[in-house]
């Protein structure tokens, strides 16, 4: 049942609870009821993050393959005007964040989504987070078939799912509607790339796999798992192999709690074994998906305006391309840092009620792709473009530059990267106006070495760093060279690090590179294969004369937009979420686990009743592991820990070991009766731990090494 709001639109019953328990939540925080690293834990699955400024929020938004409708554009620049800072940011992973927001405006941010049918839920910390695809997948004139509906199917399928709400870090997904990857499906946990097999001698649509992939400071390409999964098959494939990481994966070290570890530590045929020895538990084995919905599109007639016609045919060339539907054309708007005004969101909203298809694509590069606009509509759409500063030519151009937020609101950053990047796009358009229809060579920036600006994934990039010069420290960027996709085999690279530079200095370092390709390029060579053929070293020299700091100049000391010389501030990141470090409060965790087992069992959900009494049996044994100074780490860890330390303990007289009494939800189907006794064995286990607590007179919470609670 659906409750219906004042404005007409529905709050489905999941959304109420999250409201509701948001709402709650932050009361207990601000009364100083839950500590501050909880409430945090708590939070960023809402999609609530802390800023780099003292008492103010990001508020992420959850938009799978980056669409909206017209009047949900409307809603969030509503809410950005009402409770953020009247900016619409499009980050690179297809989302909409709100900044400073008030924490206690999050619910109202969350019920205005909701109405409109939209959430936050997994945004942020260690879950699922947005589901990325080619912004072009249903009219792309490469794909063999439309990814869009087993995207939405995927989205739908982990949202609030057990077993993805409590994992070591974030997991991140994206699908390619062809062989050209224009999803970057290389630096991603889980990637899709769309293909079609005859099976007995049938078509059947399916995808190439790719596995534990990443960008950072250690950025790996994934590796193929396998040539070819069905499609109906992907929804089992990726629940075993979430349950992998999260069993497997590390959980002590941050920087190593990744998919991309894993599936190195454990190889390729290593992950596959184990994914198998998920199968039997997941709920469903093939998963069908429904087509996507008729496209409604304008019909004109549209007024003729005047417009500069030679400005028109610049854009059109390189914004506008024909979709695999005839008579149909796609539309990029270029928006500069992915940044938006209310104001121009709800002109853009009416406009393109005017004269698109009711769907809205935010893409990876922070812009917004316009779908089944007709040619007669083209000229109109342009000239209101031009009104509102959304017709700039060069989409996917040099001058088209990428950048994260950087030292503007993220705790983590360590340099500017939006002063940059305009400094830059000045530069490009007016010393080098003839590569602005070139769409193989892109910047990208990241204000620190966690690539939110995907700064490995472009021919070139920065990254946010800093030299020290005495007693004083000059605000730097990383260069690095040679990242991206070949368009001619759809083979993705991570570019190698070059020199790291003074950041003032990054303006001629971009002349620098420009000009030698142009001087030395090969025939049809893009600059990709260019800086592959080149090598690091040969950068690394051409660059060089720019690394001498002997002679600094003043302003040299001063960031991008700054006015005062550069003070290196780095605060905590919340990027993968945060673990608490007291016992009795990681037993309330185990207790919160087993009242949602029993929740999910009235509702006959029994896969998520399991999950979560197993779940809440790790716990409790690692908070009784913790409390005897034991290390924890993984969840398999945990569980071999408990059994080697206590199997004989007759606190705990286990009728079988620890390990089989636990894993035991592998080997059945996730069906009632299974699941109802699997249930009362993890509530008398938890219990059993609270008991023996009690017992041993440990009535105040145990403080325990950082280093030792974070599984």
């Amino acid at each position: 049942m659906k409750t219906a709001s004042s404005n007409g639109f529905q709050i489905s019953p999941a959304d109420q609870k999250d409201i509701h328990e948001l709402e709650e939540n932050i009361k207990l925080f601000q009364n100083g009821q839950m500590p501050d690293e909880r409430f945090r834990h708590y939070r960023l699955t809402r999609g609530v993050y802390g800023q780099r400024q003292f008492g103010v929020q990001m508020f992420r938004t959850k938009l799978p393959y980056g669409k909206v409708t017209s009047r949900q554009l409307e809603v969030i620049a509503d809410l950005a005007e009402k409770y953020g800072h009247n900016n619409l940011h499009i980050t690179t992973r297809q989302n909409i964040q709100l900044h400073f927001v008030k924490l206690a405006n999050a619910p109202l941010v969350w019920k205005g989504l909701a109405q409109a049918g939209l959430t936050a839920r997994g945004a942020c910390g260690n879950t699922v987070r947005n589901i990325t695809a080619s912004p072009t997948a249903g009219i792309d004139p490469r794909e063999p078939f439309d990814v869009t509906p087993y995207v939405h199917a995927t989205f739908e399928y982990f949202l609030r799912n057990s077993i993805c709400q409590d994992m070591g870090r974030k997991i991140k997904m994206a699908f390619s509607s062809s062989t050209e990857d224009s999803g970057f499906t290389y630096f991603h946990d889980f990637g899709f790339i769309a293909i079609q097999k005859e099976i007995n001698g049938e078509l059947v649509n399916g995808f190439k796999v790719v596995v534990g992939g990443g960008l950072g400071a250690q950025s790996i390409v994934a590796p193929t798992i396998a040539e070819f999964i069905p499609a109906s098959d992907i929804l089992p494939f990726i629940d075993a192999g979430i349950r992998v990481f999260d069993r497997y994966g590390e959980r002590q070290k941050r920087h190593k709690a990744r998919m991309k570890f894993l599936v190195k530590d454990l190889g390729v045929d290593g992950f596959l074994e184990k994914l198998e020895e998920e199968q039997k538990a997941i709920p469903f084995q093939r998963i069908s998906v429904s087509a996507p919905p008729e496209i409604e599109i304008p019909q004109g007639p549209w007024p003729q305006l005047a417009y500069d016609r030679e400005a028109f045919e610049l854009w059109k060339s390189s914004n506008v391309f024909q979709q695999k539907q005839e008579g149909y054309l796609g539309v990029y708007l270029k928006i500069h840092l992915g940044d938006v005004s209310p104001d121009t969101a709800r002109a853009l909203a009416e406009l393109v009620r005017e004269t698109a298809a009711d769907d809205i694509r935010f893409t990876a590069e922070q812009n917004i792709l316009l779908r089944y606009v007709k040619p007669e509509a083209l000229p109109y759409l342009y000239s209101q473009l031009h009104k509102l500063g959304l017709a700039d030519p060069g989409h996917r151009s040099i001058a088209d530059i990428t950048a994260c937020p950087g030292t503007d609101t993220c705790a983590l950053g360590v340099t500017n990267s939006t002063g940059l990047a305009s400094a830059l796009k000045n530069i490009v358009q007016k010393e080098y106006p003839h590569l602005l229809n070139i769409d193989d060579i892109h910047i990208k920036i990241s204000g620190c070495m966690n690539s939110c600006g995907q700064h490995m994934a472009a021919p070139i990039g920065f990254h946010g760093s800093s030299i020290k010069k005495g007693i004083k420290v000059i605000p730097a960027m990383q260069v690095v060279v040679g990242g991206g996709i070949d368009p001619a085999t759809g083979e993705g690279y991570v570019a190698d690090k070059v020199i790291k530079l003074p950041s003032r200095r990054i303006p001629d370092a971009v002349r620098m590179l420009l000009s030698d390709f142009e001087d030395n390029q090969l025939d049809g060579e893009i600059y990709l294969k260019y800086a592959q053929r080149q090598g690091k070293i040969y950068f690394y020299n051409l660059l060089k004369p720019l690394a001498d700091t002997d002679d600094v100049h003043d302003k040299e000391f001063f960031d991008w937009g700054q006015d005062q010389e550069y003070i290196q501030s780095i605060g905590v990141g919340e990027c993968a979420g945060v673990s608490y470090d007291m016992v009795g409060a990681i037993l309330g965790d185990a207790i919160e686990k087993i009242n949602e087992s029993k929740v999910a069992a009235a509702e006959e959900a029994w896969s998520e009743a399991i999950y979560h009494a197993y779940t809440g049996m790790v716990i409790a044994a690692k908070a009784w592991l913790l409390a005897k100074d034991i290390k924890c780490n993984t969840h398999i860890g945990i569980i071999e820990d408990f059994e080697t330390n206590f199997s004989s303990d007759p606190e705990f007289s286990l009728d079988v070991p620890f390990s089989e009494l636990v894993l035991q939800m592998r080997d059945h189907n996730p069906e009632q009766e299974f699941a109802l006794q699997y249930l009362k064995t993890a509530h008398w286990f938890v219990g059993k731990i609270i008991e023996n607590r009690k017992a041993e007179g440990e009535t105040a919470d145990k403080l325990v090494l950082d280093s030792y609670y974070k599984a």
